[in-house]
């Protein structure tokens, strides 16, 4: 068995065995064991990881439904920028199961195996290489996140779960039958039908630019409605509020991210000429994304709301990298994943440590904390500082990536791209940091807030691991962005090759390691 399997294998062994705990913490406590288990396996992918080979590594590849014209494997792998995510899923479980420990007391066998099955489908997702196994993990993770919005979360619980399922549910139906029509045009090649990624990246490269161009937009809606990109952001904000604690952390921190590797890994890699003719619209989304969720977020009075719409900023700034197809642009959406999952999870967590002591949302009932729980306020003004981008924190170096990508784009032809985009940035930081004053600073408004209590000791452990990454990134970035080196000079090759057709000279998205 593969390290990849058993990754995938702890935390589905971990979910079954929790049907035969009934007590609240014991299931809370062998939860907690099978997540670090399943993290101390994937730093032992990142330990045996060679970042100075190109391609998949730890492969893992078996048959499973064959015949003389079907041919479908079980196949794993990762390359960095899989890898860093699969680190980021494992680790942020961990970090959400100590931070939220008292959160709830509702059914906590069956929430502890909900979470455990999601964080099985969120690893297969980032390791799947045959589409077809990559689609079943992707629907697989539906299931847990709609239970644990629906029966764990606030009081309009129900519809925020109904059409998160929706709205993901449809976007996948485009996905399945681009993938099926990937998998017929790869049986004229193969002489099977395959959704080996590797057969399909050959098959695609021999079909229309009319027939790219459909499955592009098949991948491409169900992907930015996970992200969420503008105008399919809709879902997104009242699955935040309704979610419990854990369930937003999850959701912001790793569930976001499967949209925008799914445009990495498979629009760019199996229609790079589509991808061409369609960077332009996807970076104005991008743009609107940035401005609309900076706007909106800086009128709101749920600070969940307001957490959740700066989101949809954070990720807009994602897929601009993306779709600038630079090397400063692609390297910067990949390590601004990992930003937005740390500091928006740690937003998010954070708001629930308070929210378990006063059960609002709305920011008026807040001010002057920074007196009464300040080291709740040194934390928080962390998260938040990293989450508008200041120097030294991890959010600085993803969005000056992206920007520096999207200026330097020779596929976007214009700079109106990345001066717009800044302006989001400024909007940003006014959001925020009012947010942060009205929040912290000033007088206490609430005479019932004088009696809550700081961090306890459980609650500051969960936490320091996040604020270390987020310094170590801030200062250090290329001891992670190395790991997605040679992913990104793989997925070079398929847009310089592309290039000829399009008439576009593309900057490589290639980042030279010293």
């Amino acid at each position: 068995m593969g390290l990849l399997t058993l990754l995938i294998l702890i935390p589905l062994a971990g979910a079954a065995i929790l049907h035969f705990i009934k007590d609240a913490k014991s299931a809370k406590i062998f939860t907690l064991a099978i997540a670090l288990v399943a993290f101390v396996v994937s730093m032992i992918v990142y330990i045996q990881f060679d970042s100075s080979k190109a391609g998949f590594q730890f492969q893992e590849k078996l048959p499973w439904i064959t015949s003389k014209t079907i041919a479908i494997s079980y196949y794993l792998g990762v390359d960095g920028m899989s890898l860093l995510l699969v680190l980021l899923t494992t680790f942020l479980v961990v970090i959400a199961l100590i931070g939220t420990w008292n959160s709830t007391d509702k059914k906590i066998p069956g929430l502890m195996a909900l979470i455990l099955l999601l964080e099985a489908g969120m690893i297969g997702v980032f390791c799947s290489l045959d589409l077809f196994l990559f689609y079943i993990f992707w629907e697989l993770i539906l299931i847990p996140m709609y239970f644990i919005i629906g029966i764990w979360g606030g009081e309009r619980r129900i519809y925020a779960a109904v059409k998160f399922f929706i709205y993901t549910l449809a976007g996948s139906l485009f996905m399945l039958v681009a993938i099926i029509w990937l998998g017929l045009e790869a049986s004229k090649v193969t002489g099977v039908f395959t959704t080996d990624f590797t057969a399909l990246q050959v098959a695609s490269s021999k079909l229309s630019l009319h027939v790219q161009s459909y499955l592009f937009w098949a991948f491409a809606i169900s992907f930015a409605i996970k992200v969420p990109l503008f105008p399919l952001h809709t879902w997104l904000p009242d699955a935040h509020v309704e979610a419990p604690t854990i369930g937003s952390v999850i959701l912001a921190g790793v569930l976001l991210k499967m949209g925008t590797y799914g445009l990495i890994r498979f629009n760019l890699g199996l229609f790079p000429q589509a991808s061409i003719d369609y960077a332009s619209v996807f970076c104005i989304l991008a743009v609107i994304s940035i401005i609309y969720g900076a706007l909106v977020a800086m009128v709101q009075t749920d600070i969940k709301k307001l957490i959740a719409y700066s989101s949809v900023t954070h990720m807009g700034f994602i897929v601009l990298g993306i779709f600038s197809m630079t090397r400063e642009g692609l390297q910067g959406a990949v390590i601004q994943m990992i930003n937005h999952g740390l500091s928006t999870g740690m937003l998010f967590m954070m708001f629930g440590m308070m929210y378990e002591r006063t059960h609002t949302r709305a920011i008026k009932d807040y001010g002057g904390l920074a007196k009464i729980t300040p080291h709740y306020a040194v934390f928080f003004a962390i998260a938040m500082l990293s989450s508008v981008g200041l120097p030294g924190l991890n959010g600085f170096v993803g969005e000056y990536l992206t920007l520096m990508g999207a200026f330097q784009s020779s596929v976007l032809h214009s700079w109106a791209y990345a001066i717009f985009s800044c302006t989001g940035v400024i909007i940003a930081a006014v959001y925020l940091l009012w947010m942060y004053q009205r929040f912290m600073m000033g007088p206490v408004t609430n005479e019932h807030n004088r009696s809550l209590r700081d961090l306890s000791k459980r609650e500051i452990f969960s936490l320091v691991p996040l604020v270390i990454f987020m310094v170590w990134i801030g200062i250090q970035p290329m001891s992670f962005m190395k790991l997605s080196e040679k992913g990104m000079n793989a997925q070079s090759d398929t847009l310089l090759g592309a290039r000829q057709q399009s008439g576009y000279e593309i900057v490589a998205p290639k980042v030279i390691v010293k």
